[in-house]
């Protein structure tokens, strides 16, 4: 069926909210929140084969790396698989003592009771209760008016507050969700929240956890934004409540809506690792975390080593990260296009010089070194790209810093083989194509045998053999330095005349196993330019080198 020309016939826009003089336009993130990961619950529950018990142990090791102390660890009412885990984790002692595990259970007597015993002699936990709120599950799923909706989690309130009695050994904190809260009324939303802090009579020292999530995406990120500092501005003991958010991304703007909801007054976040979970997933916690870190904010979490990370993920959910992925991704750092590559190799440049240590290469808002990544994928080279790129490949590969005109001269082999491949260049393809067109490989119609140098005078003198198509020949010269006598002594021999554009050289490494690398461009007999590489261990040898290499062109 095709779309509706006119889908406002099903669809009705969302509401805004009356909310006169809202704050959190102007509002900064000034400080990272409390982060709960819910990837081995609620990402778990959206994965195609969920997580076994290794897998979920290997996950749990994780997010205990990267450094969240606050773990939704399963759903224990939910099966023998989740239950057990739980039991495992506690009966093994492999909770540290700074991390708090949290479970979720819906507002039954049986599945609370349950929950409470999965987690018999656990330190510290969080019970997280839900129920949902909204219209569209009070009329269509429950068949219940507002009274009865509430009901239910005042009752699952009470149901907390027995149980935790039972088990006076572990300090017990709650957290209560009026689900679907993004498409419910605000003023019922508070309504049951009010319900529940009355029950459950939290302190500023011991609050209760208010989660109010976008279940379900339903609106632009201002608009939840607005339903968050309403919320705040309404409850009525907000020194004894933490303002949580769980935000989905129906509509790919779940990390904009945490960060709103977080300037609109939140204090938590709850979400998965690269933003896993069902239909479009929650919000992604390294995102947000990485956004907040190249605002000059450090998030509390540590994502030094994302290969590490992304390749674990992978292996527990079976679900692949994304090669454009944020941060993460595989070519996230990466550039193709002639235009930007040039950016990011001059920007590298500049980084070099700075006399501060603040970062400022464009296209790449996070030095990928700060997560564990490396530069050499920084640049990479097919048909798109440009002589900035196949620069910063030879220079980043093999230590060669191309003059900008050798660089455009170059840049044209690489733009005929990569059209002839239709393929990405490999680094191998490049610098096989370098030592070709500019016969470093030995095999050129000019080589160097053997020479000396010596003074004459005033003038340097230039004695060698070169081989000249497949002859070798004896060659002399004299100038007021080594290329100048070369350029004499082939002049000479060859019967042509070579005119030096420029000449320049630099180290290839350094200490005992340092080479030189030297560039020419000259004119021969007044044509278009040549140019020539040569590197050797010696760096008048490289010089001649060059010089013969230029001659190729000719």
């Amino acid at each position: 069926m095709p779309m509706l020309t006119d889908p406002s016939q099903k669809y009705r826009a969302f509401p805004r909210v009356d909310l006169p003089n809202r704050t959190w336009p102007d509002a900064v993130i000034a400080a990272p929140p409390r982060w709960l990961s819910t990837d081995m619950r609620d990402g778990n529950q959206a994965l195609i084969d969920p997580m076994d018990g290794p897998k979920k142990q290997r996950f749990f090791d994780l997010l205990v790396k990267i450094g969240l102390k606050e773990i939704e660890v399963g759903f224990p009412s939910a099966g023998e698989t989740e239950f057990n885990f739980i039991r495992g984790l506690v009966d093994g002692n492999k909770i540290p003592a700074d991390v708090t595990v949290q479970v979720l259970t819906q507002s039954r007597r049986d599945l609370i009771e349950k929950t409470f015993a999965s987690l018999a002699g656990v330190h510290r936990a969080i019970v997280h209760l839900y129920n949902a709120v909204s219209p569209a599950w009070r009329e269509v799923v429950f068949g219940l008016d507002r009274a009865g909706v509430k009901a239910i989690a005042v009752e699952g309130a009470n149901i907390l507050k027995e149980q935790a009695a039972k088990y006076p050994q572990t300090d017990w904190h709650f957290e209560y969700s009026p689900e679907t809260f993004s498409t419910a009324e605000l003023d019922f939303s508070l309504e049951v929240c009010e319900a529940v802090i009355e029950v459950l009579q939290p302190t500023p020292e011991k609050p209760l956890i208010l989660n109010l999530p976008a279940t379900v995406e339903a609106s632009s990120p201002n608009i939840y934004a607005d339903q968050i500092e309403w919320m705040c501005r309404h409850i009525s003991r907000r020194d004894c409540v933490v303002i949580s958010l769980h935000p989905h991304n129906d509509r790919g703007s779940g990390i904009a809506a945490a960060e709103l909801g977080l300037m609109a007054g939140a204090d938590r976040i709850e979400g998965c690792l690269f933003g896993n979970g069902e239909r479009t997933g929650n919000v992604d916690l390294v995102a947000l975390g990485l956004n907040m870190y190249t605002q000059g904010m450090h998030p509390g979490l540590d994502f030094s080593d994302m290969d590490e990370i992304v390749k674990t993920v992978e292996y527990c959910n079976q679900l692949k990260v994304p090669e454009r992925h944020p941060y993460a991704g595989e070519l996230v750092f990466t550039a193709f296009s002639g235009s930007h590559q040039d950016a990011i190799k001059k920007g590298f440049a500049a980084q070099e010089k700075r006399n501060d240590q603040y970062w400022q290469v464009p296209y790449l808002p996070l030095d990928p070194a700060d997560i564990g990544r490396s530069y050499e994928a920084v640049i990479r080279v097919n048909s798109q790209s440009g002589k900035g790129g196949v620069a910063w490949v030879l220079e980043q590969d093999q230590g060669l810093k191309l003059p900008k005109r050798l660089q455009a001269d170059f840049s044209k082999t690489v733009q005929a083989l990569a059209d002839a491949k239709s393929m990405e260049l490999s680094s191998g393809d490049i610098w096989q194509a370098f030592q070709t067109r500019y016969r470093l490989d030995g095999q050129g119609k000019y080589q160097l045998v053997d020479y000396e140098e010596r003074k004459a005078g005033s003038d340097r003198l230039f004695v060698g053999r070169i081989i000249a198509d497949g002859k070798e020949i004896p060659v002399s010269g004299r100038g007021n330095g080594l290329i100048s006598g070369v350029v004499d002594a082939l002049s000479a021999a060859l019967g042509i005349a070579i005119d030096i554009a420029d000449y320049r050289e630099h180290a290839i490494g350094a200490g005992s196993k340092a080479r030189a690398a030297a560039y020419v461009e000259c004119a021969v007999d007044g044509r278009s330019p040549c140019f020539g590489v040569g590197v050797d261990e010696d760096v008048a040898t490289a010089s001649i080198k060059a010089v013969l290499s230029a001659l190729e062109g000719i």
